[in-house]
């Protein structure tokens, strides 16, 4: 090796600290950066995620403890979701070097309308998608039975929803029976959750999809390209309330029946039951009624014929002064049938006399 070169030589802490003085000196200030949220955990307070750029590019992320706070309830606020992994953001960001742990990024802001507008074109092509498929209106041409009483419920076991929908349907005064398939109703893990639970499901009437009582007010799980498809192909008729008001999800799109909350999905099942009970009523009313009619119209043929039978009575002739004359017990019906000397028997209305012709 030349002396020259060997005395010019860096230790590597000088070298990590003549990169950190280039970098300060090149890259100072703050960055607006695009990309996905690949991992994210919380530790001491403190916000650490994996920024990727497809397979291109990957690089580590801080937003500290002081800026997480705020950050992330603004973030929540205006998007009603939650920072998580799968979703590309816009942060803005300053550069760190350290020796040790390399080039990172800290976070110090972010911009919300940027994931709005990538969950809004994403949603719009999970339902392009669906409609080029095929499935978008497919459980629509699924019969709803006339009694919906056997409801599968996927849920997460213990939601406050799931609870006001039990609650709901054991007070109605109707015997529904229900079974819980439990799921994982938020986050990326939601879909091949509610997936498997779909996928035990058998027997039933219909199966109710609902979510509510939580903290987060995430939906991008409900846009799911893959959950969508199977339900869409689902069965058995799907109804969804999973606990939202202003915003309407693709797994409502595809349902069968489509319902804000868990509650208002017991009422609508609540309501076809009092609507049923009506008709089968309605129906009892006129079945009385029909067979009210028959009996009347049956008791008047039968005064009828009771008439027509007084009025062919033997004794209602003979009161009229007819009388009838038998010879050894039968009807004498002709003069021919007499002979001088026969005995014969004549019958009035208050008895009857031999007589000899």
């Amino acid at each position: 090796m030349h002396p020259l070169r060997y005395m010019a030589s860096l230790t590597l802490t000088e070298l990590c600290a003549l990169i950190g003085e280039t970098l300060d000196e090149s890259l100072a200030g703050s960055f607006w950066v695009k990309a996905e949220i690949s991992s994210l955990s919380e530790r001491g307070g403190h916000m650490y995620l994996d920024l990727i750029d497809g397979k291109t590019a990957k690089m580590r992320a801080t937003c500290w403890a002081g800026t997480k706070e705020m950050l992330t309830a603004y973030f929540e606020s205006e998007t009603g979701q939650r920072l998580q992994p799968g979703l590309n953001v816009l942060i803005e960001a300053e550069i760190q070097y350290h020796p040790v742990y390399g080039l990172s990024l800290s976070i110090i802001g972010i911009d919300p309308s940027y994931t709005l507008g990538d969950i809004a074109r994403q949603r719009q092509q999970t339902i392009n998608q669906l409609q080029k498929d095929g499935l978008l209106d497919a459980q629509q041409l699924l019969p709803l039975p006339t009694l919906i009483r056997r409801i599968a419920v996927i849920s997460s076991p213990n939601a406050a929803g799931y609870e006001d929908f039990k609650h709901q349907l054991d007070n109605s005064g109707y015997h529904f029976e229900t079974q819980l398939f439990g799921a994982t109703m938020q986050g990326e893990q939601a879909p091949k959750s509610i997936i498997a639970a779909l996928e035990e499901i058998s027997g039933f009437d219909a199966v109710a999809i609902i979510r509510g009582g939580g903290a987060t007010t995430d939906l991008s799980c409900f846009d799911n390209y893959e959950l969508c498809a199977v339900c869409a192909q689902y069965e058995i008729p799907i109804i969804s309330g999973i606990g939202h008001t202003r915003d309407i999800s693709v797994l409502d799109l595809v349902a069968h029946q489509a319902l804000k909350t868990p509650t208002a999905v017991a009422e609508w099942l609540i309501h076809r039951m009092d609507e049923q009970a009506e008709r089968i009523r309605l129906l009892l009313t006129r079945l009385q009624r029909t067979a009210e009619r028959q009996i009347l119209i049956r008791q008047h043929r039968i005064d009828l014929l009771q008439q027509r039978l007084a009025a062919c009575n033997p004794e209602r002739i003979y009161r009229m002064g007819y009388s009838l004359l038998t010879k050894n017990g039968k009807v004498v019906r002709s003069v021919s049938e007499l002979q001088e000397g026969d005995t014969v028997t004549t019958h009035l209305a208050d008895g009857s006399r031999d007589l000899t012709v």
